[in-house]
Parts: C-alpha cells; structure tokens; sequence
C-alpha cells in the first residue's frame, strides 16, 4: 500500500527535477543578450506607447535608437530635454526632425455640406453611424462630425469646431496616428508641417454634381493643375491630387482661382484658419502675379 505512493511520488519528483535541470539548460543556452542601455533609454521616454515613432511601444523604439542608432528626436512625445538627456547618455547627437502633424482632408463641415437626411437615432459615434447609413451629409466621402477622433487623441490635440469638423491643434499633435485608424472615412493623413498646399476634399464627383453635395468640394476644374508648376498638382478621378515630391514648387499662387476654395495653403502649421488675404482682381488674374511663379496656361 505505502509503495503504490511512494513509487509514483518518486517518479513524479524525478520528472520535476529532470525538467527543471532541461529548463535551466535552455535558459542558459537560448538566453538572448540584451543591451542594458535599452531599458534606461526607455526609461528615459515618456512612455505613450503612441506609436508615433513607427514601432509598436516605447521598448521597442528604445531598442532601434540603441541597436540601430535611430534618431532620439523621432519620439515626437518627448520634450526636447528628453531627447537631449538620451542623445547625452548614448553619447550621439539628436538631430532635428521635421514636426508632422494629422491633417483633415475635408473641409465640408455643417455650414457648407447638404444633408440628405437627419438622422434621429441613438448612435452618437461615427463609426456606428458610418454603419447605419454613411452619414447624414449628401457627401459620402465627408466628415461625419460626431468626434471618434476628438475620444481617441491622448494629447487633446483634437477639438470640434463649430463647424462640426475636429480641428487638430498642431502644437500638442504628436503624429500618432489613433485618429487616422479611428476615422471611418478615412480623412485623416499625417503629414510633414512643410506640406502646406493640401486639397480638403476627397470627393470622386465630377463639376456641378460634387458643389451641389458641398459648396468647398473639388469640382476637377484643373485651374490649380494650370496656376502651379507643372507636375506639381494632378487630377485624378476628378479630384485634385498634389505630388509633395515636388514640395519646394509648391506655392500659393496654386489656390487663387479655385472657385470653391477646396485646396487650401496654411500659413502656419494650424489648418482651419484663412490664410490668403489678398482680392483676385477681376480680369486678367496673371496681372496679378509675377510672370517666374505663376504658370496658368494661355491659349
């Protein structure tokens, strides 16, 4: 009686002790060095886990910046101590990388978008009404306005207007894209702080039918194609499109005559503000402009 516990206990201890003996081994043997800077330099970060830098969490950005050398300074969360006391502690220098920052690709808010329908449900994110029925606006390509991104940003970078549009301030906006995945239409880009010359529309309509649905929409009527340097800006499925590998062409003179004030350029980094002051005269705008930077197209 006492041996039929005391074998199988035996053999069970045994196999306990023969299993930790094969796990030490393996720890010992598999064991991957990790450079005990990384988790200082983690230490070091403001630990938003935002993913603003392009790796998934704080560690893993740690990681690049110790084992790759990538720049401190692509944290856009951390002040600018905290770059300089990693870029000290690695004994590497942190350069300056250019602020980007959410821009909204839509202009048609309350004030200037025609409803198709008023929508009356208990829904009150856009998403779930992106699901319902599109929206309430003619525009399906518009912004809802119920705010998921205004919820979503950590940094209070994001307000509603009243417009009933989310303007993103660009001071606390860090580029962590939660509001890019979090929009259901899609209307949301980050981009480089020098990328001023952006088309607030993403309407595939052509002329009178797309202004009918919003009177800031993209018509494709070509004049900004016309006024900017050439390959500058493209239209493509009736929809303004600017090609920012030619960025340093880029200028105001590419808005002038857009009759629905669709494309827009910033004068500073915050989007939503009017930016161009000056009256088209009427007749010939050319008149207006020195010939070496305007590039409308005469016959």
């Amino acid at each position: 009686m006492v041996n039929d516990i005391i074998i199988p206990l035996a053999i069970l201890t045994g196999l306990g002790f023969l299993f930790a003996i094969i796990l030490a081994v393996a720890y010992k043997k598999l064991k991957v060095y990790e450079d005990p800077r990384i988790n200082t330099v983690e230490d070091l970060l403001p630990g938003a886990n935002c993913g603003a830098c392009g790796v998934p969490g704080c560690h893993a950005f740690a990681e690049v910046v110790v084992n790759e050398g990538t720049n401190p300074a692509k944290c856009t969360v951390s002040s600018e101590i905290g770059i300089v006391q990693i870029a000290e502690y690695l004994g590497v220098e942190a350069s300056q990388e250019e602020k980007r920052v959410a821009r909204l690709l839509c202009a048609g808010g309350k004030s200037n978008a025609h409803n198709f329908a008023n929508y009356s449900g208990g829904i009150k994110s856009c998403r779930g009404v992106a699901v319902v029925n599109g929206g309430e606006k003619a525009c399906s390509w518009g912004c809802i306005g119920l705010g998921d991104c205004e919820v979503a940003c950590d940094f209070d970078a994001i307000s509603m207007n009243e417009n009933g549009l989310p303007k993103v301030d660009a001071d606390k906006c860090t580029a962590c894209n939660d509001c890019v995945e979090i929009c259901p239409k899609g209307l949301f880009k980050i981009m480089p702080v020098s990328q001023k010359l952006i088309v607030q529309c993403r309407s595939l309509l052509e002329g009178d039918l797309a202004e009918s649905k919003c009177n800031v929409a993209c018509t494709g009527c070509s004049r900004c194609v016309a006024d900017s340097a050439p390959n500058v800006i493209s239209i493509e499925n009736n929809l303004a499109v600017v090609n920012y590998e030619l960025n340093n062409l880029t200028n105001p003179i590419a808005i002038k005559r857009c009759p629905t004030d669709a494309i827009v350029w910033l004068k500073n980094s915050q989007q939503f503000e009017i930016s161009i002051d000056e009256e088209l005269p009427l007749g010939r705008v050319e008149n207006m402009f020195d010939d070496s930077v305007y590039h409308q197209k005469t016959s």
